[in-house]
């Protein structure tokens, strides 16, 4: 049993003084406000761990890279696929393991890894089939952060388009084979494996169902999602309906679906995700980063979708970031203030649900063991109200992180990987001269 004490904490009935919380077994076994200093002291606010609902860890090395002559979202991704051709299980696992440290030392106690890149150059598989899987697994481990895989089914170079040199290494060649080497992977007490449609374009329609057929039911099914608005030109042109349309016309539109971006869509599509009580995962400093555009946010919570976070290409990594550029985007989009309440944008960045921990994102009695204490007396900080926290606060502010009941970062020092940024530095800069 371990007892922390929280100056402040967030519950789920709002935030109360002198908490202490007790943990066993990497669950929380009770909640106490107004109690007596003992056990562990965090100082500062203590909240649920933050959920990253959609990363791509090998876009890690992106960051700070693409700003050259401008470019579009299309020669990003020309940039990426040169990436992705240079790495290999190894070098996969030394980047991964600096990216899910520096996701921890931001706030973030569980990430869903939306992963493609599955096989050699040109197609052929590893001696083990999930050899790339398998080192971001044990990268999550290293860095102590829960992990769900989001193995992701990519067929196609685009509607009707075979897969080019690069993406060769995404494609299993069906849904089937996709399946059958996903099935392979056993799940861990912090890993858990999930599916995806990489999207509309790189799964074509007879194979969606499969894919969807081929994940767990008690496991999480992610799709990119009209992020593009040539995505979704070409999916009508192709098929007749938008992509969240082919989606329901093929029974995918379900309540474990969790539709990525959600930027470009039609009132019908809003309709349709609302009424399956499908879920919406925004990535707004990748959205913007990109140029995507701004997702109808509001309007997807108000007709029953729920809202996730996630940070995509890692071009920022940082929990309170995304999360106020949820309410930030549709001030911008609508040009009104108080698009979401405080509890409202907590509950976004805090859905573990979306990547399959639902039994995580709350400090409560049964919940598993997350926490995440931020200081209140930084130059961000100093002066708020406890609640602005999500407005005010960044990464930098994470002192203490929590996850599973195993203490990964004390006093903002990363507990079981040394400097994270030289990890980082040193891999991002092997790949970019191999």
């Amino acid at each position: 049993m371990t007892t922390y004490w929280c100056e402040r904490a967030w519950l789920p009935d709002g935030i109360a003084d002198a908490v202490r919380i007790e943990v066993d077994g990497g669950k929380i076994t009770s909640v106490t406000a107004n109690a007596p200093r003992a056990g562990t002291v965090l100082n500062g606010l203590t909240l649920p761990g933050f959920a990253n609902g959609h990363s791509h860890a090998f876009h890690r090395a992106l960051r700070g890279r693409t700003h050259h002559d401008r470019g579009t979202f299309w020669t990003w991704r020309e940039r990426m696929y040169s990436l992705a051709s240079r790495l290999d299980p190894d070098s996969y696992h030394r980047l991964a393991r600096g990216v899910y440290a520096e996701m921890v030392l931001a706030g973030y106690t569980s990430v869903g890894e939306f992963h493609y890149l599955h096989h050699a150059p040109g197609g052929k598989p590893y001696a083990e089939p999930n050899a790339m899987g398998e080192a971001l697994r044990q990268a999550a481990a290293d860095a102590g952060i829960r992990l769900t895989l989001l193995d992701t089914c990519y067929l196609a170079g685009g509607i009707g388009v075979e897969p080019d040199e690069v993406q060769q290494r995404f494609s299993d060649g069906s849904a089937a084979k996709w399946a059958q080497r996903v099935g392979e992977m056993r799940e861990g007490e912090t890993f858990r494996v999930g599916g995806a449609i990489h999207s509309v374009r790189a799964v074509p329609e007879d194979q969606l169902s499969e894919v969807d057929n081929g994940t767990p039911e008690d496991r999480p099914l992610h799709i990119h999602l009209s992020e593009q608005r040539a995505e979704n030109e070409q999916c009508m042109a192709a098929y007749h309906w938008t992509p969240t349309g082919l989606l329901w016309d093929n029974g995918v539109l379900t309540d474990r679906l969790t539709a990525v971006h959600a930027t470009h869509l039609t009132a019908g599509d809003i309709k349709w995700l609302g009424e399956a009580r499908s879920r919406a995962c925004f990535c707004p400093t990748t959205e913007r980063d990109l140029g995507d555009g701004i997702g109808p946010a509001r309007t997807l919570l108000d007709a029953g979708v729920r809202l996730s976070l996630g940070s995509d290409s890692n071009a920022v990594v940082d929990a309170f970031e995304e999360t106020r550029a949820l309410e930030l985007n549709e001030r911008l989009a609508s040009e009104q203030r108080g698009r979401f309440t405080a509890e409202e944008l907590l509950g976004a960045a805090t859905d573990h649900g979306a990547v399959g921990w639902d039994e995580v994102g709350e400090l409560a009695p049964g919940a598993g063991a997350d926490l995440v204490t931020v200081g209140l007396g930084s130059v961000r900080t100093a002066g708020i109200e406890p609640s602005g926290v999500v407005f005010a606060a960044s990464g930098a502010d994470v002192r203490d992180v929590v996850v599973a009941g195993r203490e990964i970062v004390r006093g903002g020092v990363h507990q079981l990987i040394d400097r994270p940024e030289t990890v980082l530095a040193k891999e991002i800069e092997a790949l970019w001269q191999s």
